[in-house]
C-alpha cells in the first residue's frame, strides 16, 4: 500500500486525512502543528498523539524529505547556496542572503528587507522560458516541483544553517506561475504554520499573465514580483521568449489589474544589460511606468554564467559599468521613483539561478560518457 507524504498537506487536508484514518478531526490541526510549527522529523516525535494513532500514522504515511547533495559558501558575504536532490534525482537549488547585504546603496538600510534574512526558493526543476541570461534555461523543462518539496526547502535549510528564515522569494529555478497550485498551497503552509507572514513571502514571474490575474482575483495577500529587464517589446522579446506569448502591454496590464485588485505594490526586477536596457531613454520609460502603477524597482547587476555562453545572444550580454548603473538609478530616483540596486550576492560561488545543479549535471554527464567510453575500452 502505498503511504501518504504528509509534507505539503495543508490545514484542511490533514484534517481530511485523520477524518479518513478514523481519527476526529483535531487530530489534522495537531499534525499540522507538529509538520510545521514544531518540525517533527518523525511520528514518534508526536507526543501528544497516542500510541494507537501514531502506528495508525506508521502504517498510512511517512515523513520524506528532500536531500541536500551540496553547499556552496560565499566566502565574500557568506551568501549560501544549497543543491537538494528531489525524491526521482532531479536536482534544485535554494539559496540564504544573509541580511545587511540585499543591497547596496545606504538608503535600503532601514528597508525591511534589508532587516532579514531570505531564503530564494525553487518551484520547478529546470525551466521551459528560455530567459538568455538564465542557467537554468539551459537545463529544459524536467518537471514542477510539489508542494512538500517547496515547503521543505526552508525546513532543510533552516536546519543545516540553523538560522531562522524571515522572509521567502519564489525567485529560484522555474517559474513559479507554471506551478501555480502547489506554489499557491506551499504559501498557505508557509504563512499559517511557519511563523512567515505574507507580507514577507514574494512571488516572482517571468510574466506568466493567467497566473498574475488568479493572483488577483484570489487576492492572495504575498507579494507580486515581476521580471521586466526592458519596455521594449523587441529587446524584451529577445531576451525573454515569453513576451512573445504575452507582450509587455499584456503584462502590465494584467499587474494593473493585480494591483486594482489587491492595493498591494508590485516589484519590478531589472537586470541592466550594457548597451541593451540602460540607456537614458530606458529610465524615462520606468519613470512613466511607475508613475501609472504604484511600484518599487529592483536594479540588479548582471553577471555572465560560463553554462550558458554558448548561447549566441547571451554571449553579446554584457555588464552596464557601475558609473552607467549610478547614473541610471539617479534618474530614476530625481522623479521619486522608489529603486533599490540589489549586491552582488555569492558572486564567487555559483549563485546564479540553476548554475550550481547546471554545473552538477554536467559532472555526471561527463562522468556518463567516461565510463562508456572505458566499457568501450574494455
Amino acid at each position: 500500500m502505498k503511504k501518504n507524504n504528509l509534507i505539503g498537506f495543508t490545514l484542511n487536508e490533514l484534517e481530511a486525512f485523520a477524518l479518513s484514518l478514523g481519527e476526529k478531526k483535531y487530530r489534522g490541526k495537531q499534525l499540522f502543528d507538529w509538520l510545521y510549527v514544531k518540525e517533527a522529523n518523525s511520528f514518534d516525535e508526536m507526543t501528544s498523539l497516542s500510541k494507537q494513532v501514531r502506528e495508525s500514522l506508521f502504517s498510512h504515511a511517512e515523513l520524506k524529505r528532500i536531500r541536500l547533495a551540496d553547499i556552496q559558501v560565499s566566502s565574500a558575504d557568506k551568501t549560501t547556496k544549497y543543491l537538494f536532490e528531489l525524491f526521482d534525482g532531479k536536482r534544485i537549488e535554494s539559496v540564504l542572503i544573509p541580511p545587511k547585504i540585499a543591497f547596496q546603496n545606504s538608503e535600503a538600510k532601514e528597508e525591511e528587507e534589508q532587516q532579514r534574512l531570505t531564503l530564494c526558493i525553487s518551484t520547478q526543476a529546470g525551466c521551459p522560458l528560455d530567459c538568455k541570461f538564465c542557467a537554468t534555461a539551459s537545463m529544459g523543462f524536467l518537471r514542477n516541483v510539489t508542494a512538500g518539496e517547496i515547503v521543505d526547502q526552508i525546513f532543510q535549510v533552516k536546519t543545516h544553517s540553523g538560522k531562522q528564515i524571515t522572509n521567502v522569494v519564489y525567485m529560484g529555478m522555474g517559474e513559479p506561475m507554471l506551478n501555480y497550485d502547489n506554489v499557491m498551497k506551499s504559501t498557505e503552509i508557509i504563512t499559517t504554520g511557519m511563523g512567515i507572514a505574507a507580507r514577507r513571502v514574494t512571488i516572482s514571474t517571468a510574466g506568466w499573465v493567467p497566473g498574475i490575474k488568479q493572483m488577483a482575483d484570489e487576492k492572495r495577500k504575498v507579494k507580486l514580483a515581476v521580471s521586466l529587464h526592458s519596455l521594449d517589446d523587441a529587446v524584451r522579446t529577445a531576451i525573454m521568449p515569453i513576451n512573445k506569448k504575452y507582450s509587455l502591454g499584456e503584462t502590465l496590464r494584467a499587474v494593473e489589474y493585480y494591483y486594482q485588485k489587491t492595493k498591494i505594490r508590485v516589484t519590478f526586477e531589472y537586470i541592466l544589460f550594457k548597451g541593451i536596457n540602460d540607456r537614458d531613454e530606458d529610465a524615462v520609460k520606468l519613470i512613466k511606468l511607475s508613475k501609472r502603477i504604484p511600484s518599487k524597482m529592483n536594479i540588479i547587476p548582471f553577471h555572465s554564467i560560463p553554462s550558458v555562453a554558448q548561447h549566441e545572444l547571451h554571449s553579446t550580454l554584457r555588464p552596464s559599468s557601475k558609473k552607467r548603473i549610478d547614473d541610471f538609478v539617479e534618474l530614476l530616483r530625481k522623479q521619486n521613483v522608489t529603486v533599490f540596486v540589489r549586491s552582488s550576492a555569492g558572486e564567487d560561488i555559483d549563485a546564479a539561478c540553476g548554475q550550481l545543479a547546471v554545473w552538477h549535471e554536467q559532472k555526471i554527464n561527463h562522468a556518463s560518457l567516461v565510463q562508456a567510453h572505458q566499457l568501450k575500452v574494455a
